[in-house]
């Protein structure tokens, strides 16, 4: 009996795990996707499998954040290629934040602590001509919470990336790989 039940219970099993891992977790296998932002842009379902452009660490910000910036292919072979000032039409960047707390483990490490929001800019020079070329977008905490009472939010970021509009309004620096 146990030779019979065991394999049924296995395959149960695999079954639910690839059907979660299929479709990104158990809110997205409900049908949980949250909102667009106020402007239109919808959350990109896949910026979890995005790679590293670079890591940051914000003191002035709160008591401070540990940032994770991620870029879609198109802004990762610009990254690698240095081509990035400007940054091609259809680059997406993704900014992860967390507050920063230090390691129960091991004190003098800063690691992620609670997740803060989830930032994106979308190169389109021509559809996003109004806000230097980008498209913003911000969904807020684990709950991602769209950020902005209407479309006019994206001015803040704007206001926010014009000091560095010489670098295409893009604060990052991209991480130098061997």
């Amino acid at each position: 009996m146990k030779k019979q039940v065991l394999p049924a219970l296995a395959g149960a099993l695999m079954t639910t795990a690839l059907g979660v891992a299929a479709t990104g977790g158990l809110a997205q296998a409900a049908g949980d996707r949250p909102p667009p932002a106020p402007n239109g842009i919808e959350l990109p379902s896949n910026y979890k499998d995005w790679r590293v452009i670079a890591p940051s660490h914000r003191p002035d910000h709160g008591d401070g954040s540990i940032r994770v910036i991620l870029g879609n292919d198109a802004a990762i072979k610009a990254a690698r290629k240095g081509q990035t000032n400007p940054w091609p039409d259809g680059a997406v960047l993704a900014k992860l934040v967390w507050w920063d707390r230090a390691d129960e483990n091991w004190e003098p490490a800063t690691v992620p602590g609670e997740f803060v929001h989830a930032e994106f800019m979308i190169k389109d020079s021509q559809k996003y001509a109004e806000t230097g070329g980008w498209g913003y977008a911000r969904w807020l905490g684990l709950e991602q919470k769209p950020y902005g009472e209407d479309a006019d939010f994206a001015q803040e970021c704007v206001a926010c990336h014009t000091p560095v509009a010489s670098r295409d309004y893009v604060f990052t620096t991209p991480a130098t790989l061997p």
